[in-house]
């Protein structure tokens, strides 16, 4: 058994006024229960650590060696709980985001820079996953505590819609299809593409838009790095497609627009009961998040 915060408290009190009579008084109870409460906090640590006399109570040696650590967890209990506070107060604290990575480099920026405008001395703990299963568990098993990024199958908390990711179609520079708009997958049936290993989460929606348009992409590289992926399009290895959001304005090869287009729809959203800071991390994320991007020559609205 160990001390109770309550009866350091006492202790200190004791030792403040030199007296368990004025202690008793500051503390508004009765000196009686003072005094059980310090022969309790006695008994638990093995020795005496009053001597009481006449004239007051004064530490006895072990006291002496005992009184820091007692200051310092009195100490450290308050500095908990005003960290508590200053949470709930949505001042001060510490939140963990799950994403998946297409959506941190296309979509989190965004938000994140929102978040701190309003609540600048709450730091985000970014949780970035490449696959799907990795992306739902760290919320379903409290990793994180909000996530942002496709909503799992059958979710049932708390959620904000953001809107959808557009898939687009990327070739090289100097490709034959350069300067055209809009491509249907069956012109890539006979390509060498740049693919997503089937680890990363973004593989099955490129197979699944493949398989619609009844054809397998040949592999000519597969990389599990999202930001990686447009460059060694650009370097000529093949064509692939990605979200919008993760390419950056210097991409040099040609952005295309899937016929019929394709979207994919992305929530934020948190298990039932969120604390009230998480609440207004789902409020914020959905009216900041920017889903389009700007620097395409035709915005993808």
């Amino acid at each position: 058994m160990s001390a109770s915060l309550r009866q350091l408290e006492y202790l200190l009190a004791v030792v403040e006024t030199g007296s368990i009579t004025e202690a008793a008084a500051h503390l508004h109870i009765s000196q009686p229960t003072l005094s059980q409460q310090l022969k309790a906090l006695e008994k638990t640590v093995g020795t005496p650590l009053l001597e009481r006399t006449p004239r007051g109570a004064h530490l006895t040696p072990a006291g002496r060696a005992f009184l820091p650590g007692a200051r310092h967890a009195l100490a450290g209990a308050d500095r908990a709980t005003g960290a508590a506070r200053a949470v709930a107060g949505m001042a001060h604290g510490q939140l963990h985001l799950a994403t998946v990575l297409s959506v941190a480099i296309g979509v989190v920026p965004s938000v994140l820079a929102a978040w701190h405008r309003t609540h600048p001395h709450v730091d985000v703990v970014l949780h970035e996953y490449g696959d799907l299963d990795s992306f739902t568990t760290s919320i379903t098993g409290a990793t994180a505590d909000v996530a942002l990024g496709p909503l799992p199958d059958g979710w049932d908390g708390p959620r904000c819609p953001l809107g959808a990711e557009e898939f687009v179609a990327i070739v090289p520079p100097g490709d034959r299809l350069a300067g055209r708009r809009t491509v249907r997958l069956t012109e890539f049936a006979d390509r060498r593409w740049v693919l997503y290993r089937p680890s990363h989460g973004l593989s099955a929606v490129v197979s699944h838009l493949c398989a619609e348009a009844a054809f397998t992409p040949s592999a000519a590289i597969r990389t599990t790095q999202t930001a990686v992926l447009p460059r060694l399009v650009a370097a000529g290895l093949g064509v692939a497609v990605v979200p919008a959001n993760i390419l950056t304005p210097d991409f040099p090869g040609t952005v295309l627009r899937l016929n019929p287009r394709y979207r994919r729809p992305l929530d934020v959203f948190c298990r039932p009961a969120p604390h009230p800071l998480i609440s207004e991390f789902l409020a914020i994320a959905q009216h900041s998040a920017r889903l389009h991007p700007e620097h395409l020559a035709e915005p993808l609205t």
